[in-house]
Formats: C-alpha cells, sequence, structure tokens
C-alpha cells in the first residue's frame, strides 16, 4: 500500500543531517504568512495528522509538515529525542526551506515542540497553533503512575522496541484510547495509521521522546514556569474529553501567555483536529485573519543558540 497523501499536498524529500526528510507541502505563496505543521507522537507522521488541513489552508497560505526523524518516511536521522532538540531540527528544516517565519500548529507532542520552537528560535515563530499540546504538565497522571511511566522508559531496546511492535498490532485498541469516537476519523486515516504502526522502527521516534521527557521525579519538559515567555499570538484548541493530555495544561497556560486563548471542543478526544474538523477550520482560519501586522520581535533568547529549555 502506498503512503497516504492527503489532498491539496505532494510529497518531497530534503537532504538534512545527513538524511532525507519527507516534507509534505501544499497551496501557494497567498496573501497569508505560511503554515508549519507539526505532527504527534506514537505512529503518526505528517499526512495522518493533517490529513484534512491542506486543501482548506492551501488557497492562502504555503503549507508545510515534515516527518520527525524516527516518523513516517524521513529516513536516515537517528530520532533526536526530547521537544527542544525536535525544536531544533524543526528550526533547520525551516531553514533550508527558506522560511524566514511561519505560524506554527502543532498536535500533542508537536504541540510540545511548537512551544519549544517559539522559545528558542522566536524570530521562527509568527503565531502559534496548539492542539492539546504536551510539556504541561508537572507529572504523567499521579506520583506512582508516573514512577511507573518512568521505570518503563528506563527499559533497554531489546525490551521496549518488541513491546511497542506487539501493541501496534492492536490498531482499533490503540485508536479508542486516543478518540472519543473512532467513526469521526477518516478511512484513509485509520488505513494510514495502521500502515504506520506495523512500519519496522516505528515506535523509536516517540520512545527516545518520552526518554528524553519522563524524568524520575517529574516531566523534564514542563514549561508551565517559562510559558508566559511567549508572546505571539496564540490559539489552544482541546478536546473536552481527552484522555491522554489533560485539558488544565492548555487552560493554565492559556492564562499566562499574554496572547493566548483556549477554545475547549465538547464530546471530543485528543485529536480534536481531525475530530472536530469543522470546528477546528473555522477557528484556525479566524485566528489567521485575524493576525494582522507582525508585531517587534521578541529579542533572541539563549535557546536560539541550541540552548537545551528541558529541564534536568
Amino acid at each position: 500500500m502506498n503512503p497516504l497523501i492527503p489532498s491539496g499536498a505532494r510529497a518531497e524529500f530534503i537532504d538534512l543531517d545527513g538524511g532525507r526528510v519527507r516534507v509534505l507541502r501544499g497551496g501557494a505563496v497567498g496573501t497569508g504568512p505560511p503554515v508549519v505543521l507539526l505532527h504527534g507522537g506514537a505512529t503518526d507522521n505528517a499526512a495522518i495528522s493533517w490529513y484534512r488541513l491542506f486543501a482548506p489552508l492551501g488557497a492562502d497560505h504555503h503549507v508545510i509538515a515534515p516527518d520527525m526523524p524516527g516518523f513516517g518516511a524521513t529516513s536516515g536521522i537517528d530520532p533526536v529525542g526530547g521537544p527542544g532538540a525536535l525544536a531544533d531540527f524543526a528550526a533547520r528544516v525551516m531553514g533550508e526551506l527558506g522560511l524566514a517565519e511561519a505560524v506554527v500548529i502543532g498536535v500533542s507532542m508537536g504541540g510540545d515542540v511548537a512551544l519549544n520552537l517559539a522559545l528558542r528560535h522566536p524570530r521562527l515563530v509568527r503565531a502559534l497553533v496548539l492542539i492539546a499540546p504536551g510539556g504541561l504538565v508537572p507529572l504523567v497522571g499521579n506520583r506512582a503512575v508516573h514512577t511507573a511511566a518512568w521505570l518503563g522508559t528506563r527499559l533497554p531496546d531489546w525490551m521496549l522496541l518488541p513491546a511497542a511492535r506487539l501493541a501496534n498490532r492492536f490498531v482499533g485498541t490503540a485508536l479508542r484510547a486516543v478518540v472519543h469516537d473512532i467513526a469521526t476519523l477518516p478511512e484513509e486515516v485509520v488505513a494510514e495509521f495502521r500502515r504506520e504502526a506495523l512500519r519496522p522502527g516505528a515506535a523509536i521516534g516517540y520512545i527516545r521522546y518520552n526518554q528524553a521527557t519522563v524524568g524520575r521525579r517529574g516531566m523534564r519538559n514542563n514549561l508551565l514556569p517559562v510559558v508566559e515567555q511567549i508572546t505571539v499570538p496564540a490559539l489552544f484548541f482541546h478536546g473536552e474529553l481527552d484522555p491522554l493530555v489533560p485539558v488544565e495544561g492548555s487552560r493554565t497556560a492559556a492564562a499566562l501567555m499574554p496572547s493566548a486563548r483556549l477554545a475547549m471542543v465538547a464530546e471530543c478526544g485528543h485529536w480534536a483536529q481531525l475530530e472536530a474538523h469543522d470546528r477546528f477550520v473555522s477557528e484556525v482560519t479566524a485566528f489567521l485573519a485575524g493576525l494582522g501586522e507582525r508585531p517587534a520581535r521578541p529579542a533572541e533568547r539563549p535557546g536560539d543558540s541550541g540552548e537545551d529549555l528541558e529541564g534536568p
């Protein structure tokens, strides 16, 4: 089965970091700023999370969605780990494509990456759309659950990879643990999710992300203490029934950030941009239309030179 290509998109490959990065591109240079889409973790890729978004955004925006190292059709690059390193990778992709700045849209892990991109490379980020973003909780669940999660990330690859391959065979179960109503997902997305889950090495990118972010005593990627430093316009979009990422993180971050607001979606799970597509397009279209002129650029921060903003 051929890899899924969303309507309105085309697949290209760029040479970067010693490997090849698949980039889905659509639309054209229009009246609006470019839009960069950052997919989530687990067995996600750019075609899955953004299957429904190229066509509606492409009329007025150049739309770009890379597969991160360890995901999708990007090859020859070892997974880079946590959201800070992934943000630096996204910055290199943008540089390779000649993008001076863009609106960055990220889901779940990709939302965590987008927040780090805004902190580490503020000149590249015109605005943010954050769908159930990671990086905004101090613990995985309660203390006991967090300790169990941390212990799981400490297992060696020879145990983790076979366990992930076994788990990935139960695609229907995995999807029902993510979305509120699996019937809201396009059949093409479900088929691609199944294909990606069975791809050799499909889990390694997300394993490295979790190993980098789940600390013994807390989340190393918790950005709540610094998120108020992100001053660009931001839209949080979060399903009210999200079983994976607590909505409280989005609510708190939206209150702390000076130019952010939260759109809460009823009867919706974690993949809110797919489950509530019409509402998402409506919110994003209005958000993009309201950006207006670019405000004064923030000063460069130490993270712009590659300093790691993740905790110990």
